[in-house]
């Protein structure tokens, strides 16, 4: 009996466990996605190869199983390889693959040609072709096990256009089962009790929770060991949830003065990189003590030398500091100066955002916005965010009480996420936690890099609610009357500052072109009941475009030496 490559690949990609796919079809890789659709793999077709990656990989973050983009040869290829880093910079699990020129054609200047293997390996943890109709479903295994196994990370499958109608006889095939379940290692047991010493004899303890730990389900084993040791919590923004935000540990409110005076951090699962300004005075003690708790052995020692290591998975090593700590009964005093210190700045950082959200003036700042949106929304929603001041703002205003439910533009800072990171978002929603809601907010730049995903929304029947938050720019934008003004010098590409946008945009139109709901909100009244609106109809995608004052700003920036900290 033959099979062809397509259905090859598909049968291969199921027997993987595989369940989603995001793409966009042409030549020569259209009977892969029929070929996938025929065993049951879902197929979302995106508006850009770029969005369709980003979907993809949100998939490998939320379920543990890498999603699969599919994209033609050449600038399909290309545009895909934004995802591909993206994936591997925030260590979530990826499979892309690729159709290439007919291997006949290879070096004549073929449709597409592009070394697709070699430019892949910067990008992927593995980046293979492989040599045979026979070998795909081993080469589709291993790529699957390596976006998994170890520090997740994307894994990119070249296939030649000639394989896939080509056919074989399945006796041939060398098929392969689902690659076992991820080995679970652990910590030395001497790292695990110098830990626990270092940790008893803190006087400014700090816990730092990174999405490494969203990601190995460590949650129970976390929001345990915060209870029983009464440590201070700091979540990095992907890491909001793993212990709730609500839990009276948490010191977001306070992370500058944490991060700065604590005398012992415990890192969990997050790395010393930009966006904990490497771990390094002034804005940490030159004595600090770091215990680092990660998956890659490669990462231990980045920047600081660590006080302990512990090498293993977050979830495994968690338990077994429980352990240490239940036979110690050691617990942090929460009537410390330390924890007196932390909760006075947290008091004064909230009190200074509710007098901002507070303010009666029009048009809207963003602490006004957020404040009617984190009222209005629905507590177990998905939210994903991206921007620079809705991005930065909205992590401090919108709390998290689940673990895995918020998405945003991550390690690698990177624009463009939203929209399809929603969808990706929708669809594990619907098939896994029915009734979920997804709500994207985005800033007004940020929106434009993949709003067309809007239609991919439409069509697959996302109830996906969209908020754009919008200042007229990047940063900050021009009001209309200015902009005006700005046009009588003449030419817009001379005299328009390169961070304006059109002013009043009207972004909500796109979403009803395609179907959905659109409204536009320039008040806290029409905001509130545009949010009820949307959320109360479970069924239709909305956008909801909110025009703020285009020179609203975050207040008094904590970074003097860092004019955008996209955090």
């Amino acid at each position: 009996e033959a099979v062809s490559g397509a259905q090859l690949i598909a049968q291969a990609l199921r027997a993987q466990n595989i369940e989603y796919m995001f793409g966009i079809v042409g030549i020569p890789v259209s009977e892969i996605a029929v070929a996938a659709q025929a065993v049951g793999i879902k197929y979302v077709g995106m508006r850009n190869e770029q969005a369709a990656c980003y979907a993809a990989s949100a998939v490998g973050y939320l379920t543990g199983r890498p999603g699969v983009c599919l994209v033609v040869s050449g600038p399909g290829f290309i545009h895909a390889l934004g995802g591909m880093a993206n994936a591997t910079i925030n260590c979530w699990p990826l499979i892309v693959i690729g159709g290439s020129s007919d291997r006949n054609q290879e070096t004549m200047g073929a449709f597409q040609e592009f070394p697709q293997v070699e430019a892949g390996r910067l990008y992927n943890k593995l980046s293979v072709r492989p040599s045979s109709l026979e070998a795909i479903p081993a080469v589709i295994e291993k790529a699957v096990r390596t976006s998994v196994y170890g520090r997740p990370g994307s894994c990119y499958i070249d296939i030649p256009g000639d394989f896939v109608n080509l056919q074989v006889n399945k006796s041939s095939v060398k098929y392969t089962e689902c690659c076992l379940p991820p080995p679970i290692s652990m910590a030395e047991h001497s790292a695990v009790s110098k830990a626990a010493s270092i940790i008893a004899l803190s006087r400014q303890p700090l816990l730092i929770i990174g999405k490494g730990a969203a990601y190995s389900h460590a949650e129970n084993n976390i929001r345990k060991l915060v209870d029983l040791c009464g440590l201070p919590f700091l979540p990095t923004p992907m890491a909001k949830g793993v212990v709730p935000d609500n839990h009276p540990n948490c010191v977001a409110a306070a992370r500058s003065m944490a991060l700065q005076h604590a005398d012992v951090i415990i890192l969990l699962g997050a790395r010393l990189n930009w966006i904990l300004h490497f771990g390094l005075p002034p804005r940490y003690r030159q004595d600090v003590k770091i215990i680092q708790i990660d998956i890659c052995a490669e990462e231990l020692g980045n920047n600081v030398r660590p006080a302990a290591t512990l090498l293993g998975d977050i979830n495994a090593v968690t338990e077994q500091l429980l352990e240490e700590f239940s036979k110690r009964s050691w617990k942090y005093p929460s009537n410390s100066e330390w924890w007196q210190k932390l909760r006075g700045k947290i008091k004064n950082n909230e009190e200074r955002s509710k007098e901002l959200a507070l303010q009666k003036s029009l048009p809207m700042n963003y602490y006004t916005v957020f404040h009617h949106i984190r009222e209005l929304i629905p507590k177990d929603c998905i939210l994903v965010s991206e921007g620079a001041n809705t991005m930065d703002i909205g992590r401090t205003m919108l709390p998290n009480l689940y673990p895995r439910q918020r998405l945003d533009a991550g390690t690698f800072g990177t624009m463009g996420v939203g929209l399809g990171f929603a969808i990706a978002a929708a669809m594990v929603a619907r098939d896994h936690t029915p009734g979920r809601r997804v709500v994207c907010i985005e800033g007004d730049s940020a929106f434009g890099f993949s709003g067309m995903e809007v239609e991919t929304i439409c069509r697959y029947n996302l109830p996906i609610l969209i908020i754009v938050v919008n200042n007229n720019g990047i940063y900050t934008g021009l009001d209309a009357n200015s902009w005006e003004e700005m046009l009588k010098f003449g030419d817009p590409a001379t005299s328009v500052p390169p961070v304006s946008l059109l002013p009043n945009a009207h972004y909500e139109k796109i979403m009803s072109a395609f179907g959905g709901k659109g409204y536009f909100v320039k008040t806290p009244e029409e905001l509130q009941n545009a949010l009820k609106a949307s959320v109360a109809d479970k069924r239709t995608p909305s956008l909801i475009n909110v025009m703020i004052d285009p020179q609203s700003e975050r207040k008094k920036q904590e970074f003097p030496w860092l004019t955008r900290s996209n955090l």
